[in-house]
């Protein structure tokens, strides 16, 4: 274009004369964000943030492909009991042992030690042991003030039977 006529999107103005310069319109895929915001990198798992704000989970390392249909199992339970304080599935991927959910919130900092027992103990209701009660797997999600509860690959269902089903680490692993 040489400078008259309508402009359209592939057109940029150039210096103080406007000159339009004809550049490639670039694609859908090329005009979204490709990077994802990491969030841990460990021998067990690559979690990310999408530019969307969905977490990218991978599993690896030891009992990997055990410790992700685990997870899956467990967050499936988890929304058919209805539960809403933790992340809820979005995709499935056995192949590469990956799984997408919700964003709970941020990680939260620091928190009364009663109130993150009692935290926990809430997620018993819904027929579930969180079995790494650390301050990491608790969340904090702005839009409704709620403390969630994220990572399931290790917790405990809790069917009532004296054999729950677990993969909660030995000591020492």
């Amino acid at each position: 274009m040489s400078g008259t006529g309508p402009y359209d999107a592939s057109d940029v103005l150039i210096g103080p004369s406007f000159r339009t310069v004809s550049l490639p319109t670039p694609s859908r895929r090329e005009l979204l964000p490709t990077k994802m915001h990491e969030i841990k990198d460990t021998a067990r798992a690559l979690v990310r943030i999408g530019y969307d704000g969905r977490v990218h989970k991978t599993f690896r390392g030891h009992l990997a492909r055990e410790r992700f249909e685990h997870e899956v199992r467990v967050l499936r339970h988890l929304e058919q009991q209805g539960c809403t304080f933790v992340p809820k599935l979005l995709e499935v991927d056995p192949a590469s042992l990956k799984i997408i959910t919700t964003n709970c919130g941020s990680r939260v900092d620091q928190l009364n030690p009663e109130r993150q027992t009692e935290i926990f103990l809430e997620l018993e209701q819904y027929g579930v042991r969180h079995e790494d009660r650390e301050l990491r797997n608790i969340t904090y999600r702005i839009s409704d003030g709620r403390f969630c509860i994220i990572d399931f690959e290790f917790a405990t269902l809790l069917d009532g039977s004296e054999n729950p089903v677990s993969l909660k680490p030995s000591p020492g692993k």
